[in-house]
């Protein structure tokens, strides 16, 4: 039986660590998925410059539905190709919308966690236009900078964090402006979700239908990278896959992400710039500092081979 619901948001045409993430969840069976939403990239970015990013996110989410049989039984949403234009004003999507009816719903009991591995785009349209879900969720948010006693940015790192520059009024309207309960992963956070290629290699591209699919998108970086001359080393950070560590993979007893660390601090206020201003009255937010990659990873290579070892539905990809 699912413990809990979880929309998923994540811009699927980027990154293809969203890629990984959302197979690990949709092959999780204590999480309810109940609706896959495409997000942007950042203007003009490399994994997809067409300026309809959340649209081919919903693409790329309904290849990996196809390849689990699972098309007709998760819907897919897009988001908002555009970040928000103000603090009081919603960009509204199909991916808005389905959030705030699946948070408004009251047939059922089960608690609701909203994760995103891109920008917050969505769900602060959302609360823009129905601020009532701010009580009847959870956020889980990839993205921001370190925080001054977390430890440095990494060598040639940009700024805003990348997550965070794809929107950062949106990410105002969260942190400044809303009481949303938020669980928070920054930069120094999620690079902890770091896998070895030989790992991928003898875990996951053997893995039946799905693990070479995966295999694939990460390669698919590697070998852009490799033309223009950059090595990218003998790992890769499948950075937005804490998304599934701190939902589907809570404890047993007392349900918590009980092998991951985090500070409870005041919520910052982003400026601009993306930088944070501490503000001692914010309220408290969940600042994870250590993610439990073991579990996280063995869980994924396990259930890649479940996967691999039953009946394939069909599929076109």
């Amino acid at each position: 039986m699912p413990r809990m619901r979880v929309v998923i948001d994540n811009d699927f045409s980027g990154d293809p660590d969203g890629l990984v993430q959302l197979v690990h969840h949709l092959l999780s069976p204590s999480v309810e998925i109940r609706t896959v939403i495409g997000s942007a990239v950042p203007a003009g970015d490399p994994f997809d410059p067409t300026g309809r990013a959340a649209d081919n996110a919903c693409d790329r989410a309904l290849e990996v539905l196809d390849l689990l049989g699972l098309c007709d039984s998760v819907p897919t949403a897009p988001g908002s190709n555009a970040p928000l234009t103000s603090r009081t004003s919603p960009q509204p999507s199909a991916g808005a919308d389905a959030l705030i009816a699946e948070a408004m719903r009251t047939d059922t009991t089960l608690p609701l966690y909203t994760v995103f591995g891109a920008s917050l785009t969505q769900l602060a349209s959302a609360y823009l236009i129905e601020p009532a879900i701010a009580d009847r969720l959870t956020a889980v948010w990839i993205g921001g900078p370190e925080y001054r006693d977390s430890g440095a940015a990494p060598p040639g790192s940009s700024e805003p964090e990348y997550n965070l520059r794809i929107d950062v009024t949106a990410a105002q309207v969260v942190f400044n402006d809303s009481p949303i309960a938020l669980w928070q992963v920054p930069r120094n956070a999620y690079r902890q979700a770091i896998v070895s290629w030989a790992k991928l290699e003898t875990k996951v591209r053997p893995a039946g239908q799905l693990g070479a699919y995966l295999y694939r998108a990460l390669d698919d970086v590697r070998q852009r990278a490799a033309r223009h001359g950059v090595d990218i080393g003998e790992t890769y950070i499948v950075g937005d896959s804490p998304l599934v560590l701190l939902t589907a993979l809570q404890s047993s007893f007392e349900p918590d992400p009980s092998s991951s660390l985090y500070d409870l601090r005041p919520a910052p206020t982003i400026d601009d710039d993306g930088h944070y201003d501490h503000r001692h009255l914010g309220r408290p937010i969940r600042v994870y500092r250590h993610l439990d990659g073991r579990l996280m990873l063995d869980d994924l290579d396990a259930k890649l081979a479940v996967a691999a070892s039953a009946p394939q539905p069909h599929s076109s990809v």
